[in-house]
């Protein structure tokens, strides 16, 4: 019997946690968004991040530049931000307009502040094997949700699919480290089907629909990253859901699967750096 994977109803559970643990300090943690532009996907994201914060107790700003900011500007902000001791965690919105360099403004964060994760020092230390100030959002989110249900990963083997700095590369070194066998597949991979039909979990995460019912082996674990709006405007994932749940033993759905818990563990990492410099 396939059993859908909670991501709201954990991620429900995730923030009361910290609220609570959030209640016994005087202070609060101050959670600094940047924003550039008005892209309308990009400003949902960032308002559900201050709502949550919000309601969670943690002080939510938004800095909002208009889109052909200069990059200076930016990496003059972030100096200021990574000065200030009253701010907890710094996160910039990707995407950024073309004349920014993206690599230059995330790696201006502080390692300490980096509520994403994606400083070089943090991914150094994910990829050595120490332990960075906090991990990337979404892949922590993953196995999270993977722990919470009880499903194995010592000794499976694990599929990606796509091979983003976001989700792909650094899930892939997180799974690692948890002693599971792992193959990165990509938009050059051939023959992706027989390779993605030997998953004990398969992680797809590229935006568009594209893992159908011949690419999973019966009782696969599936973790659908995907999301994007079909030709009639409803929300779908990566995998062809109707056709491949029946096959899997879990499965998170599209949308109510690893969306939530990407928000719940930007809150989570939040309040770790928080407490970390107390």
């Amino acid at each position: 019997m396939t059993v859908i994977l909670d991501g709201k109803k954990l991620r429900d559970k995730i923030l009361e946690e910290l609220k609570t643990r959030l209640e016994k300090y005087t202070l609060k943690p101050t959670l600094v968004v940047i924003l550039v532009g008005d892209n309308p996907a990009s400003r949902i994201y960032v308002n559900n991040k201050k709502k949550t914060a919000e309601n969670l107790g943690i002080n939510s700003i938004v800095i909002n530049y208009p889109s052909d900011v200069p990059e200076q500007v930016l990496l003059d902000k972030i100096e200021e931000l990574n000065s200030d001791k009253n701010v907890t965690a710094i996160l910039v919105q990707l995407p950024l307009p073309e004349h920014i360099d993206k690599f230059k403004i995330i790696n201006a964060i502080s390692p300490e502040k980096d509520v994403d994760g994606f400083t070089p020092e943090n991914s150094g230390r994910l990829f050595t094997g120490e332990e960075p100030y906090v991990y990337p959002c979404t892949p922590k989110g993953i196995i999270r949700l993977l722990d919470e249900y009880k499903i194995p990963i010592e000794g499976k083997h694990a599929v990606i699919v796509g091979r983003s700095n976001i989700v792909g590369k650094p899930l892939a070194q997180m799974l690692l480290n948890r002693n599971a066998t792992v193959t990165i597949c990509h938009s050059r991979t051939e023959n992706l089907p027989d390779i993605t039909k030997t998953a004990d979990i398969l992680v797809s995460a590229v935006g568009g629909k594209i893992i159908g019912i011949n690419m999973i082996k019966s009782n696969c674990v599936v973790i659908d990253v995907g999301i994007f709006k079909d030709e009639n405007g409803k929300t779908r994932g990566d995998v062809d859901f109707n056709t491949v749940a029946p096959l899997t033993s879990y499965i998170t759905p599209v949308p109510g699967g690893v969306g939530p818990m990407t928000i719940a563990m930007l809150m989570s990492n939040t309040v770790e750096l928080f407490e970390k410099n107390l």
